[in-house]
């Protein structure tokens, strides 16, 4: 065989590789860096390292949606006061990203050196986006101090429809029945709840700051609707879960320096110890613990955010987190023995209900897609085995 076919198959197999590993039309094929080196795309399915990760940030975001709600509440409950921190707890966290970031490397699981390809226009979106996820931990924290974590809880779900309505318009996300069914049960759950909850005004509570906590808990999920699809815009330029981690550490630093500001103008740190020491009824040591444990389980929770919306979708990541605002709701009601009555029975179902049809149309796309690449890998590979015949035959 000449040269010059020779180096044709070379590009024929280097092209097959890329079809291979190409996820589907919203998903890129593996992308090459600044060093002219070729990484495999990360949110193919078909890539190892998919299915782990997957894995592991749903954990990540089960365990910290969960355990951050409790405990944020639980700081309120024994006189806690600050909106600022628990605004702050919800971001400190971020040296934990540090792990993720630069232990592959020193595992010699990768050979990316970490914040390689992190460009300008990267780190000033970071900062940005980190800002934004500041101001919507602040609304969380006012949501958590004034409602019940069930009500809380069940209120988020109603980012799902503006999570439905930006995704469409930031990175065309197609409305499909599935998805459009699930909005419109969740919405309808959180319709119902808002009809239920005059009824739920925690004891001592002013209508006054009933509706603040409401409506700042609407407020929260409208940003964080807005947060899901601005980053799966982004992701499309990042090829590795490392890269969605820097980026997420930088989101967390400037949330935290915005939310450092709020503290310094409500008494710093110093308020804090004075908290801990004089109002908080469980005493300082249960108080820092309090604190500490927040902060870990509010990152868990961020992070496996991130990592859903990097692997899968925006709105598939806003889906996954309004799964388990029925286990937030349960553990409200276990936990702090929030009421739950019989619309807030029918708002839970109708969150599962729309949850369950979501799966299904996932599930069933998935089965089509894969059909589709295997026909379209067994097609590639018949054409290659023609070339490499007619390759032969010219040679």
């Amino acid at each position: 065989m000449n040269p010059t076919n020779e180096n044709d198959t070379i590009d024929i197999e280097c092209i097959d590789h890329q079809e291979e590993t190409q996820h589907h039309q919203n998903q890129p094929s593996p992308i090459i860096n600044n060093n002219n080196h070729l990484h495999a795309d990360e949110k193919s399915f078909t890539n190892k390292r998919y299915m782990p990760l997957l894995i592991i940030n749903y954990l990540l975001l089960f365990v910290g949606s969960i355990s951050s709600s409790l405990l944020s509440k639980y700081y309120f409950i024994h006189k806690g006061s600050s909106k600022w921190v628990s605004t702050w707890v919800q971001c400190a966290g971020f040296p934990l990203l540090i792990i993720p970031i630069f232990l592959p490397y020193i595992l010699n699981s990768t050979k990316r050196t970490p914040f390689t390809d992190f460009t300008t226009k990267m780190l000033t979106l970071s900062i940005f986006v980190g800002i934004m996820l500041g101001l919507n931990n602040l609304l969380i924290s006012w949501g958590v101090a004034y409602l019940p974590v069930s009500t809380s809880a069940l209120l988020l779900s109603s980012q799902l429809v503006f999570n439905l309505i930006l995704s469409a318009i930031i990175v065309k996300q197609k409305i499909t029945f599935s998805n459009l069914n699930c909005v419109i049960l969740l919405t309808l759950s959180s319709i119902i709840l808002a009809l239920n909850s005059s009824s739920e005004k925690p004891e001592g509570l002013t209508k006054k700051e009933y509706f603040i906590g409401f409506f700042c808990t609407i407020g929260a999920g409208l940003l964080f609707a807005l947060y899901l699809p601005v980053m799966e815009k982004v992701y499309k330029k990042v090829y590795c879960y490392e890269m969605v981690m820097e980026m997420q550490l930088i989101m967390e630093i400037a949330a935290t320096v915005l939310a450092t500001v709020g503290m310094t103008f409500d008494g710093g740190f110093s308020e804090m110890k004075r908290e801990s020491e004089e109002v908080f009824d469980k005493g300082s040591r249960v108080y820092w613990v309090t604190v500490m444990a927040n902060v870990v389980t509010w990152q868990f929770c961020f992070m496996g955010t991130a990592g859903m919306v990097f692997l899968t979708s925006s709105l598939t990541g806003g889906i996954c987190m309004t799964a388990l605002l029925s286990m937030n709701v349960l553990g409200g009601v276990l936990v702090y023995r929030d009421s739950f009555g019989g619309l807030k029975a029918v708002s839970t179902v109708l969150c599962l209900w729309g949850f369950c049809s979501y799966v299904y149309g996932m599930y069933v796309k998935m089965l089509k897609e894969k059909g589709r690449m295997v026909k379209e890998k067994d097609d590639s590979s018949m054409e290659l085995a023609s070339m490499r015949r007619n390759g032969g035959a010219n040679s």
